[in-house]
């Protein structure tokens, strides 16, 4: 694949590299028929087209556009199944029932499936027969990839992601951003220790923009005495193969980790405050191994947090104030951990409010699923951030906080755009703010040994 790009301004789409029109579509159905298994083959038969999923997203609801009702977004993906695998599908080619998927319906169809889907799953919550449909938009990217149609900052965030080892950088500039991180606040932030007992990972932004966030991680790590490391070489817990469809790099990021994670002997992987690297480590790694990873435990920031809460490891001072907080959907809705942040929340004394739609059936902020990085879907990620401005502002608490950076990214943007004068708080920071440390300082390095025990 090139870094070329041909992109009109009237355009909806992008087209990665220089494919012949025919090879675009050929490669488009071979990525699709690689999914269709036993599971997404009863998904295609089972829709009743009930309409209920178009009430559920956040895009179709904002905008009242039938085009982004959910099920819609996998037509294509939906046609090439009933053409070749589904009940009766050479009868139905013979017949002329079962049309070719064409180019012009992919070229239309990229900006379905990666403009208005971020994969939230707020879908196949409401989905009477239980279609998956967010993982069957995932699964149709894998198509659009090989056929290089998909947007073009997402494309390059990627072919850094797979070039540069990471799209903060390469391992080079990892190693500076630690060091000048360290400097900065005066922290021994650990690096490439040959033996540890966590693996601590980080997302672009935590790199970027924030750095509290790194250091928060740091304090309490040392605080609770673990044994605990950084790696040059794998560092990056967000992953844009997951988003962008490619499955290679999919692969090579969270096997990545993994490896790196047996090689020192860490017993547990640390995610920071990102959804997309929850959902493409803790449940997707299997996948690549073709078994179990039950050696390690892949952990999300909030997930430990609790658990430390909980068993008195870590103690807070109550801030006794008023507060909302915004559910992350992969972490809550696609990952279970619902129940992390109102137990930290609890253990501040703060008084939660909760969104009018919330926990599992929170709306998402209209950034994730790559959509974020994806600059031509700027002005439909503004209309979903307006549903989630109006939700927090009718709360009236003090303190409006989430869990992912990704969605922090997403508020500040719209923040910017809307002049808005609520700033979203990190769960993770409010924590290391809030914390009591017994000697007033984080416990020194040398005592963290089996503190994972």
């Amino acid at each position: 694949m090139t870094t070329d790009a041909k992109q009109t301004p009237a355009k909806t789409f992008d087209e990665q590299g220089d494919l012949p029109d025919a090879v675009r579509v050929e490669n488009a159905m071979e990525g699709f028929l690689a999914e269709f298994g036993p599971r997404a083959a009863s998904y295609m038969n089972a829709c009743v087209r009930c309409g209920l999923c178009a009430e559920a997203c956040h895009f179709h609801l904002a905008t009242q556009d039938p085009k982004y009702t959910p099920i819609h977004k996998i037509k294509p993906f939906e046609q090439a199944y009933h053409r070749t695998q589904g009940p009766f599908s050479t009868l139905k080619r013979a017949v002329g029932l079962a049309p070719k998927v064409d180019l012009e319906e992919l070229q239309h169809w990229e900006e379905l499936i990666y403009d208005s889907c971020t994969l939230c799953g707020r879908c196949t919550l409401v989905c009477p027969m239980g279609i998956d449909i967010a993982e069957l938009v995932k699964e149709a990217r894998h198509g659009m990839f090989r056929a290089g149609l998909l947007p073009d900052r997402l494309a390059q965030i990627t072919r850094n992601a797979e070039t540069k080892h990471s799209p903060f950088g390469t391992p080079e500039d990892f190693i500076n951003a630690v060091g000048s991180i360290g400097a900065q606040y005066e922290l021994d932030l650990p690096l490439d220790r040959p033996k540890s007992d966590l693996l601590l990972t980080f997302a672009p932004g935590d790199l970027e923009e924030h750095h509290a966030s790194v250091v928060a991680l740091a304090r309490i790590l040392d605080h609770l005495g673990i044994d605990w490391t950084l790696s040059s070489t794998a560092f990056e817990a967000t992953n844009f193969g997951y988003l962008s469809g490619n499955t290679e790099v999919q692969a090579a990021l969270t096997c990545r980790l993994i490896d790196k994670a047996r090689e020192i002997g860490a017993s547990t992987i640390l995610l920071p405050e990102c959804g997309h690297a929850w959902g493409a480590t803790r449940w997707e790694a299997a996948r690549w191994y073709g078994e179990p990873i039950d050696d390690i435990r892949v952990m999300h920031t909030i997930e430990f947090l609790a658990e430390r809460i909980q068993s008195g490891d870590i103690r807070l001072r109550p801030v006794g104030e008023t507060a909302t907080f915004h559910d992350p959907c992969q972490q809550i809705r696609r990952g279970g951990l619902g129940w992390a942040p109102r137990a930290i929340l609890k253990a501040l004394g703060m008084e939660l409010r909760e969104l009018e739609h919330h926990a599992e059936t929170s709306f998402c902020c209209g950034g994730g699923g790559g959509v974020l990085a994806n600059t031509r879907a700027a002005p439909l990620r503004l209309q979903a951030f307006e549903m989630k401005r109006n939700e927090v502002e009718a709360t009236g608490a003090e303190h409006f906080v989430t869990s992912c950076g990704q969605c922090r990214l997403q508020f500040d943007r719209g923040r910017e755009q809307t002049n808005w004068d609520k700033q979203v708080e990190s769960l993770l920071e409010l924590v290391v703010d809030n914390m009591i440390f017994q000697s007033g300082e984080p416990t020194a390095p040398e005592t963290r040994k089996d503190a994972l025990k």
